[in-house]
């Protein structure tokens, strides 16, 4: 994921502490799950609703496998780190398995054909992802990465213009397409690898990220195209 340094030191001033949430900080997320849970149960089908159970509990964990870095990457800055997710194995199969849920809740009626990952954290989850949708995985890169014909899209950063590209043919016209990143922060990598997905002819269903920093107001950028984010936090 390409973002300025204001945008690392926005997403640093989402966290607290170094620290997991503590026994009670996790009794009132396990509260919230599980009313959450409750509620998106309420009048749907057995399998439905025990997805949503299943989905509610993963969150649980993986919120507690978030590590929180103070005075990074500058002093006064508090950052958290996803890494973590993907250095336990059944952490990182957790992971997976609610991003899979996820999809499955705002996609049931739209499962996407086409997983799209941005250069690059996107790349970490991304792949395996598809997998599990039965989906292709189409990387975006940075511009000049990749061989052969492409199709470009720009975005502004701080401190000037910056591209995205994707190869022609990676996306067939019609196929259903989900965009998906670590992190949404400004906005700006994600609309322009949505450009890049409408530029193929590409339907567009929505977008999936592990984190927001929700005063970026990110998604005033994605044109209301459906956008999820599978962790909250309130830091």
């Amino acid at each position: 994921m390409s973002t300025s340094t204001n945008t690392a030191q926005s997403l640093a001033q989402t966290s607290k502490d170094q620290i997991p949430p503590t026994s009670v900080e996790a009794a009132v997320l396990a509260s919230s799950a599980t009313s959450n849970s409750n509620d998106a149960s309420r009048g749907q089908p057995p399998a439905a609703a025990a997805g949503a159970a299943e989905l509610a509990s993963t969150k649980i964990t993986l919120l507690g496998a978030l590590k929180r870095f103070p005075d990074f990457p500058i002093p006064g800055i508090q950052f958290i780190d996803i890494l973590p997710l993907f250095q336990d194995p059944a952490i990182h199969t957790a992971l997976l398995r609610a991003l899979e849920l996820q999809v499955l809740e705002f996609a049931e009626h739209s499962k996407p054909d086409v997983v799209v990952g941005l250069d690059a954290r996107g790349f970490l989850f991304g792949p395996s992802l598809a997998l599990r949708l039965n989906a292709s995985f189409v990387p975006v890169r940075k511009q000049g990465k990749m061989p052969g014909p492409c199709v470009t899209a720009a975005y502004e950063k701080e401190y000037g213009t910056d591209f995205f590209q994707m190869q022609e043919g990676a996306v067939k016209p019609g196929q259903k397409v989900l965009v998906v990143d670590d992190i949404i922060a400004t906005g700006g990598s994600a609309a322009a690898a949505g450009s890049l997905v409408k530029q193929l002819g590409g339907d567009l269903i929505g977008y999936l990220f592990i984190l927001e920093i929700p005063f970026l107001n990110g998604r005033s950028k994605l044109d209301g195209v459906q956008t999820v984010t599978l962790l909250e936090t309130d830091e």
